[in-house]
């Protein structure tokens, strides 16, 4: 990386060419690839780290990395970065065909245009709020602590016990908690989705689900081999009487819920249909799972009591991750639940990874104990009501007339239906054209549906690119509704006889 950096120290990038600087940067990096001096396996600077060292906005290296991903010249490793990828002329490893032996891969959103400047793919915190000095600090004291050699030692599969201590005693004040409930820190809210569906969901079980829903709780119940059922979700979360049916007709065994700032919507259940949620649940004998990942990040309105605080016969299991309101490169979440679904997943946890990352959960003990995540926390509302409130007026200004979106009170994502006849793969195509790009609604469908709706994630970004790219958004549609028009135009009269 150092090798990489030192090159390109001296690189004249030409302002005034005509060619983008972004396609100038890809070029430079590209003779360095060619030329072997950089070779397969090289890990590329940061973004931030290269802009700063060649004095770039961020967005114009992360344009760079695009263009040279495109062309396979690099790949990037999710938590991990870009690296210099294996040259596709090299001789084939002998040995067996991998590719026949493989299962196909998912499908996954078509790849990012190579002039992309504003995404709201990610529903993630934007990375210049975290907060990294107090972070530092609390994880040089958890480091230089009498306890750091048995943190690092194997521990075990339940989670670091100081941590676990520490939020069950916060649920349990908060009346979430009962008594004959354990809790179990996890690796995200996604390692305790998937235990969960090796818990209860295999072939010939039904699964409900809210639809759409966040993908990678599709990807898991999909692979499960159970049957999941999509109900359907307005403005206010999932509906009632849809999920009463289904209850009716499938009998299924689980419930996945997301009752507050559900992803990708970013609805909110009400008082009153949380209550009939649970009711239901309870009445036709279904395990409830609530994910709760979101509701610390609630910008203006009350808050609301969870699935689990109402259910007084405990068939509810709560997910909570300090993913969305702490670092999301930490991993850590957690799930709460009776006894033996815990010692359950303990088991299935234990056969998976053996323990979490003690290190993680122990700095992240720290730094809430301290008050620093209060702290941040209070911080990050101020910030997301900012991006939040461009979000919407931009929604107001810009989009089509007809066309529809949520309108949440915090959390990351507000969901977008665009008036027919678009499409929102086909305004996809135009925003990226322009810089700009979206997840469109059927990503996070059950069943294939949703074409004209979209997911915008604005947690991420500063409010003046929130507004830019939904005007960009916008005007895609704009454009395309206007093609649409001068298509009709185009078809011949009727005959008159």
């Amino acid at each position: 990386m150092l090798g990489l950096l030192l090159s390109l120290s001296h690189l004249a990038l030409d302002t005034r060419s005509e060619t983008p600087l972004y396609k100038q940067l890809a070029d430079a990096i590209s003779s360095l690839i060619e030329s072997s001096a950089l070779t397969a396996g090289d890990r590329l600077p940061a973004t931030r780290e290269l802009a700063s060292q060649l004095g770039l906005n961020r967005t114009t290296v992360s344009a760079a990395y695009a263009l040279l991903e495109e062309s396979r010249q690099i790949a990037a490793q999710v938590g991990r970065g870009s690296f210099v990828a294996a040259r596709e002329d090299a001789a084939p490893a002998a040995g067996r065909d991998w590719g026949s032996l493989l299962p196909p891969p998912e499908a996954q959103p078509r790849p990012l245009r190579s002039k992309i400047e504003i995404s709201f793919a990610s529903s993630s915190p934007a990375e210049d709020q975290l907060p990294l000095s107090p972070f530092r600090r609390v994880a040089r004291q958890v480091i230089e602590s009498p306890e750091a050699a048995e943190i690092l030692h194997l521990g075990s599969s339940l989670g670091y016990a100081p941590l676990r201590r520490y939020l069950l005693k916060e649920a349990a004040e908060a009346g979430i908690a009962r008594p004959g409930d354990d809790l179990i820190v996890t690796n995200g809210c996604q390692q305790a989705l998937d235990l969960l569906a090796r818990l209860f969901a295999r072939p010939g079980v039904t699964v409900l689900s809210e639809d759409p829903v966040y993908r990678g709780l599709l990807r898991v119940f999909s692979r499960s081999g159970a049957e999941l059922i999509g109900v359907p979700v307005d403005h206010s979360g999932i509906e009632p009487e849809a999920l009463e049916a289904a209850l009716q007709r499938h009998r299924p065994k689980l419930l996945l819920v997301t009752p507050t700032f559900q992803n990708p919507t970013g609805s909110t259940l009400p008082l009153e249909r949380r209550e009939r949620v649970v009711a239901l649940a309870e009445r036709f004998q279904c395990v409830l799972v609530e994910s709760d990942i979101y509701s610390e990040l609630r910008y203006r309105g009350a808050s609301l009591p969870t699935l689990k605080q109402l259910d007084k016969g405990g068939s509810t299991i709560l997910l909570r991750s300090y993913s969305k309101i702490g670092f999301p490169g930490l991993r850590v979440g957690w799930a709460i639940a009776p006894r033996p679904v815990i010692a359950r997943l303990a088991e299935a946890k234990e056969v998976s990874d053996l323990h979490s990352d003690q290190l993680a959960q122990a700095v992240l003990l720290r730094f809430a104990e301290s008050g620093e995540l209060a702290r941040h926390l209070e911080r990050t509302r101020q910030s997301g009501a900012e991006r939040l409130h461009a979000a919407l007026d931009a929604c107001a200004r810009h989009l089509p007339a007809r066309s529809r979106y949520t309108r949440p009170e915090g959390g990351l994502n507000l969901w977008i239906e665009l008036p027919a006849p678009l499409s929102a793969e086909a305004v996809l195509r135009r925003a990226q054209e322009n810089g700009v790009t979206f997840l469109a609604g059927p990503y996070f469908s059950i069943r294939p549906s949703h074409t004209r709706s979209l997911r915008i994630s604005f947690g991420g970004l500063p409010p003046e690119q929130i507004t830019r790219g939904i005007q960009v958004l916008g005007e895609a549609a704009e454009s395309e509704l206007a093609a649409d028009a001068a298509g009709n135009d185009l078809e011949p009269a009727a005959a008159l006889v």
